[in-house]
């Protein structure tokens, strides 16, 4: 491929349509929320995440940022409720984070962006394949946390001691026996939309719940995810300083909120 997609000027959001014209599409993600436009639905249900910490597997670093993935060849890591039409099982989790603490996040609240954002992605198992789920509109559903800054969380930490196994691009390793729901804020009010995927080929098959409440880490552990290296290890080191994509037009979609 000639061109690999990326965030730097040559390769960063602004061009992914070029290879990837979903990127242009009209149900792009992420966007900024505006809490005066959302309106509150009595109708959506509280969600609950019943996750088996053995399917963690591994941990690794493709160079854009650092994923956990999950066994999910059965019903083992499961979301349920919200705005979701049935149960949803957990792939993967990665996070999307800046070059300074004061921005990261790719969704934004009221101008309000945070120092990173946690993606926990999650199919619908009733197409079949993860790949098959990625064509239809209720497909995926991710759970998006945002990081502001304060003190430090245990939890993360754990997640952030197996960076040093994947330091460059390309590496992974084995990461079991955690829990992801452990880094879910104590409040489980959302906003929901009908979304992409935030990187290429950013298909349009997202049902969001962004969560209200923010969790707290500390700034030296945002700094940890910026000692990741986008470069192989017989490259010259290029640190992975932003991997986020900027808002995109909501374009006549409605956000909803499950509070008052």
């Amino acid at each position: 491929m000639a061109k690999e997609w990326g965030y730097a000027d040559h390769n960063g959001p602004d061009h992914w349509h070029e290879l990837y014209p979903n990127a242009k599409g009209d149900k792009q993600s992420p966007i900024e929320l505006h809490t005066k436009d959302i309106r509150y639905d009595p109708s959506l249900q509280p969600w609950s995440a019943a996750y088996d910490g053995g399917s963690a597997k591994t941990i690794l670093n493709n160079g854009k940022t650092c994923r956990v993935v999950f066994d999910d060849t059965y019903d083992r890591s499961m979301l349920r409720g919200g705005p979701l039409p049935g149960p949803y099982r957990l792939r993967q989790f990665h996070l999307h984070w800046g070059s300074s603490d004061d921005h990261g996040s790719e969704h934004s609240v009221d101008g309000v962006k945070y120092a990173a954002e946690l993606h926990l992605v999650h199919w619908n198992p009733k197409y079949n394949t993860f790949k098959e789920a990625l064509k239809q509109p209720d497909g995926i559903a991710v759970v998006g946390v945002f990081l502001k800054i304060g003190r430090e969380k245990g939890e993360f930490q754990i997640f952030l001691d197996a960076l040093d196994k994947i330091k460059t691009k390309g590496k992974d390793a084995p990461f079991t026996h955690f829990d992801p729901s452990c880094l879910f804020p104590a409040c489980r009010d959302y906003w929901t939309y009908q979304g992409s995927f935030t990187t290429p080929p950013c298909e349009e098959c997202i049902v969001w719940l962004l969560l209200k409440e923010p969790i707290t880490v500390s700034s030296d552990q945002i700094a940890k995810l910026r000692s990741l290296l986008s470069s192989a290890e017989n490259e010259p080191p290029v640190p992975l300083v932003r991997n986020w994509r900027p808002p995109q037009p909501v374009k006549g979609r409605v956000v909803r909120a499950s509070f008052k």
